[in-house]
C-alpha cells in the first residue's frame, strides 16, 4: 500500500518512466510560472507552487488504495492538472487581452461592471488557466493533443465548469496509445483538493498587511486561513481543525465548511455511481477548539 507522502509521483516513475520525465520538466519551470501571480494579488491567498504542492497531497489523501486503478496517463495528466489549475491568476497584460475575448463571461458583466482586471481575473482564472495551457502547450511538451486537452480541462473543471457534462469530461476519454482517462474524477479531485486548501500554512509565503484600502473581503479570507491549524481527510471524513474564540469569525468559517461540503457533494455527484473511481469521504466537520493562550 502506497503512503500519501508523493505517492502519485512514485507510481507514476513505476509506471511509465518517460511520462514521469515529461512531469518532471514542467515541474523545474513551475515555480518560475506560478509565481506570477504576484502581479496581480500581492497580498492574496498563496497560489504559488507551495499551493499545487499541497493539491497534489490532498489528491493522494482522496484518492487513496484506488491510484491502483489509474493508469500512467490518467496520473501523469492528474499531477500537470494540479500544477497548472491555477496559471491563470498571472496572467500578463498581453494574454489577459487576448485571452478575454475568448472566454463566455455569460450575465457576469450586468453585475460587475465596475470590476477591475484583477476582480475579472480572480472570478475567472480557471478559464484564463486554460487559455494560457492551450496557447504555450508547446513548452509543456505534452505527448499528444488528447493530453493537452485532458489537462486543459482539468485545470478549467477545478471551479464552476459542469463536471457532469459528459462533451466537456467524458467518462472514458481515448488516447491514441490505447489508455482512457476519466475525466470527470480527475478535475473533480483537484476541484476539490483546492477547495480544501485552507490551512494557515498556506499564508506562510504571503506579507500580508492591511491597509484602509484593503477590501473587507482580503481581511476575512486571510483570517479563516490563519484560524484553520489543520485538516485531515479519513476515509468518510474531512475534519477542518480550527482555534478560534472570535464568534464572527466562527460563523464565516461555518460559511466556509458549507461551501466545501457544496463542492464535496458536487464532485461525488459527478462520479460516484459514473466511473470506477469514488469519492468516499461523505462529510466535512467543522472541530473547533478556542485558541491557545499567547
Amino acid at each position: 500500500m502506497y503512503e500519501n507522502d508523493y505517492a502519485l509521483e512514485r507510481r507514476l516513475k513505476e509506471l511509465d518512466p518517460e511520462l514521469h520525465q515529461r512531469f518532471s520538466a514542467v515541474v523545474f519551470s513551475a515555480p518560475y510560472i506560478l509565481s506570477k501571480y504576484k502581479t496581480l494579488f500581492p497580498t492574496f491567498t498563496d497560489h504559488s507552487i507551495i499551493h499545487s504542492l499541497d493539491v497534489i497531497e490532498f489528491c493522494n489523501k482522496i484518492i487513496g488504495d484506488q491510484i491502483k486503478m489509474m493508469n500512467a496517463d490518467e496520473i501523469y495528466t492528474l499531477l500537470l492538472g494540479c500544477y497548472l489549475h491555477d496559471t491563470g491568476m498571472g496572467v500578463s497584460k498581453e494574454d489577459y487581452l487576448e485571452f478575454t475575448p475568448q472566454i463566455d463571461f455569460g450575465d457576469y458583466f450586468i453585475n460587475h461592471d465596475k470590476d477591475d482586471i484583477p476582480a475579472i481575473v480572480r472570478s475567472y482564472h480557471h478559464e484564463y488557466s486554460g487559455l494560457f495551457i492551450k496557447k504555450y502547450a508547446n513548452f509543456f511538451d505534452f505527448p499528444s493533443k488528447e493530453h493537452q486537452f485532458v489537462v486543459t480541462q482539468i485545470a478549467r473543471g477545478h471551479r464552476k465548469i459542469n463536471l457532469e457534462d459528459k462533451k466537456e469530461y467524458p467518462i472514458t476519454y481515448p488516447l491514441n496509445n490505447g489508455n482512457t482517462i476519466c475525466l470527470p474524477y480527475l478535475a473533480a479531485l483537484v476541484r476539490l483538493a483546492d477547495e480544501i486548501d485552507v490551512t494557515a500554512a498556506r499564508n506562510c509565503l504571503v506579507d500580508f498587511k492591511p491597509t484602509s484600502l484593503t477590501k473587507e473581503i482580503d481581511i476575512i479570507e486571510f483570517a479563516k486561513h490563519e484560524a484553520v491549524k489543520n485538516l485531515q481527510i479519513t476515509d468518510q471524513e474531512m475534519i477542518v481543525e480550527v482555534e478560534t474564540d472570535d464568534t464572527k469569525l466562527i460563523k464565516e468559517l461555518e460559511k466556509l465548511v458549507e461551501k466545501m461540503q457544496h463542492t464535496l457533494d458536487i464532485c461525488r455527484h459527478a462520479v460516484n455511481g459514473v466511473c470506477k473511481f469514488t469519492i468516499h469521504q461523505e462529510k466535512v466537520i467543522l472541530d473547533i477548539k478556542k485558541a491557545e493562550s499567547r
